[in-house]
């Protein structure tokens, strides 16, 4: 193989002094499709992770409620049995009490309907504080701060709104409430769905208005160790509550719910976002291929002499053969190495500096997120390779077509 390498590398000096027109479009079409395939990967993976975690930052992995009837309430009680019951579950890594209510926002001059949420669990508090356009997340540690709330931007500017403001909110329980509450800080998900209905403070004022325990909330929100599999986590937790509904560990019968049922749309979205790249994959690597056996033919055409030469000094067609397709290889190597050094130092700069903008009103998210998976690149240039290998045993057999006693009887 050393021996086809070096005679290849021979073949083409032309790559050293400027490279022949043939050479230099195949390698910049195989840069340039392995650019476009790697790019395709990064985008969409950056998509999955961007919106999965807005997702579950807002509904959590899978989430417990009750089962209201007509003499009983959705209130669920986070009790040591329930915790214990949790605990013991192995995949569940995280869990935290919610509650909500209706309320409603009183300016002097205008109102707003929303629905007031404790602002509990690691999910929906990374996201809130990653998405923090003006203020800072409320310490509900201290008792004197229950007061202090987080608002959406987009009720901020319908209300004439801003951090350190005061708002009258009145709480819809069995009888209606009035607080008067300081907007501690204001974010923007770009999640419009739940920006313009959602509000967040602290769970031990909605637990006073709504005269709940400390343990009592409206749900239980779950997190998993693999959000890969929620759908079949959420099944067998459901198995699990039902199992202990019915030994007595727990005396109120509650379902569950995941963020793949919940958010349902966006991942409907991502999924359309897979087809795009598969399609994407398959046009790049037929353009490199269709590329690459034109600069082969090319090549081929171009040194009947020498493949003569070597035929009528006794070279089997065969070894000649694999000379060109080891030359196409090499071809195909250098334009790998150009597309990825490049595209993965643009992915880098893009996924630091956040330079390329989308419209948060149609993609729910301000900037082309990126994330590279190093397991992808492998798999994809071994791919290109191997495809690319393939395809040009095919075209190689014109080499076996050519006669020596024709390529040599006018030189």
């Amino acid at each position: 193989m050393n021996s086809y390498l070096y005679i290849a590398s021979r073949l083409s000096p032309g790559m050293r002094r400027g490279g022949a027109p043939a050479i230099k479009v195949a390698v910049a079409a195989v840069a340039l499709a392995v650019a476009v395939m790697l790019a395709a990967l990064a985008i969409v993976a950056g998509f999955k992770r961007e919106i999965t975690a807005k997702v579950t930052g807002f509904n959590s992995h899978i989430s417990i409620y009750t089962i209201p009837s007509e003499t009983d309430d959705n209130i669920i009680s986070l009790s040591p049995s329930m915790r214990s019951l949790l605990d013991d579950t192995p995949f569940v890594a995280d869990y935290s009490l919610q509650a909500s209510m209706p309320a409603i926002f009183k300016t002097q001059s205008d109102f707003q309907g929303i629905y007031f949420k404790s602002l509990e669990g690691k999910g929906i508090r990374d996201l809130l504080t990653a998405s923090l356009v003006e203020g800072s997340m409320p310490d509900w540690s201290k008792g004197d701060s229950d007061n202090r709330i987080l608002i959406s931007e987009k009720s901020a500017r319908a209300l004439g709104l801003k951090t350190g403001d005061r708002i009258d909110t009145y709480f819809i329980t069995d009888e209606v409430r009035v607080r008067p509450l300081v907007v501690a800080g204001i974010f923007n998900t770009h999640f419009e769905a739940y920006d313009k209905v959602y509000a967040y403070g602290s769970l031990r004022l909605i637990q006073k208005l709504g005269n709940l325990n400390a343990d009592q909330g409206t749900s239980i929100a779950v997190h998993t160790d693999d959000f890969n599999n929620i759908g079949a986590y959420s099944q067998q937790l459901d198995a699990i509550l039902v199992k202990a509904l019915a030994d007595g560990t727990i005396f109120k019968p509650v379902r569950t719910d995941n963020a793949l049922h919940q958010g349902a749309g966006y991942f409907q979205w991502l999924g359309m976002l897979d087809t795009n790249v598969s399609v994407v994959i398959a046009l790049m690597t037929f353009v490199a291929i269709v590329t690459l056996i034109s600069g082969l033919l090319i090549i081929i055409l171009d040194k009947k002499r020498f493949i003569g030469l070597m035929r009528a000094l006794g070279a089997p067609a065969a070894k000649v053969r694999r000379i060109f397709i080891y030359l196409a290889l090499k071809i195909t190597i250098l334009g790998l190495a150009v597309g990825n050094g490049l595209m993965l130092l643009l992915l880098w700069l893009q996924d630091r500096y956040h330079f390329l903008k989308l419209d948060p009103e149609s993609y729910y998210i301000d900037f082309v997120p990126v994330q590279v998976s190093w397991q992808q690149v492998v798999f994809l240039n071994a791919g290109v390779v191997l495809t690319v290998y393939l395809c040009l045993i095919l075209p190689s057999w014109i080499v076996a077509k050519i006669s020596p006693a024709e390529t040599l009887r006018y030189e």
